[in-house]
């Protein structure tokens, strides 16, 4: 069962409301800044391997247009498309869900931070905004831009050519109904709402069941 705790309850979870800096509290500080990080590494690694299979599909897709059989490559078109349109659909899941637990670590260090380091983690400094148009501003400067939110945005877009070179690949409508291309895209349709529906992390509470066995050495022999 999830219980949700109000300000005061999760801050004498950790220690928080005392006067002095308690063990429990510096240890969960050092933990959430750690997780943080490990997150952060992950999402990289996620969007790498997302990118590494995407790239090979935009390339699998432009070898299959040179086919000359003209069945198979409608049929080898729409199964890359339908492939790269997935791993791009799970690729934006993915992303989501990184950004959710990376949100979680970074606001435990924003609540736990003040009384052991100070605010160091929600101080922002920068420099002064610009009066008027600068051009090296607009071409060099630092702007507010979320990476994370530009990845998730970009692999929205990869779904959608994805999407749109699906569309194009299939034979024009009439006639007798392709059951390969049919198997395919249902295939493909019932994997992004398996992902969309079931792909959720559980949060709610489990009752574990733990079964221990112990091993002893026979001195008998002796």
């Amino acid at each position: 069962m999830t219980v949700k705790l109000s300000r005061t309850e999760y801050e004498k979870s950790f220690d928080i409301s005392g006067e002095g800096l308690t063990v429990r509290h510096e240890n969960a500080l050092k933990h959430a800044l750690e997780i943080r990080r490990f997150e952060i590494e992950l999402y990289w690694k996620r969007a790498t391997y997302f990118w590494t299979f995407i790239a090979g599909a935009f390339a699998a897709y432009g070898v299959i247009q040179g086919v000359g059989d003209p069945t198979q490559k409608v049929h080898l078109s729409v199964l890359v498309g339908v492939l790269g349109f997935v791993f791009s659909f799970a690729w934006q899941a993915v992303n989501r869900g990184s950004k959710k637990w990376q949100e979680n670590w970074e606001n435990h260090v924003a609540l736990l931070e003040d009384k052991a380091i100070g605010p160091l983690y929600k101080t922002v400094i920068g420099r002064p905004p610009v009066d008027g148009f600068s051009i090296e501003h607009l071409l060099t400067g630092p702007e507010s831009y979320s990476v994370s939110k530009i990845n998730q945005i970009i692999s929205i877009f990869v779904t959608v050519i994805w999407l749109i070179l699906v569309y194009f690949a299939l034979p024009s409508f009439g006639g007798s109904p392709d059951p390969f291309l049919i198997i395919v895209i249902s295939l493909g349709g019932l994997a992004c709402i398996a992902i969309a529906v079931y792909g959720r992390t559980d949060t709610r509470g489990h009752t574990l069941e733990v079964e221990y066995f112990d091993s002893k050495i026979n001195d008998s022999s002796r």
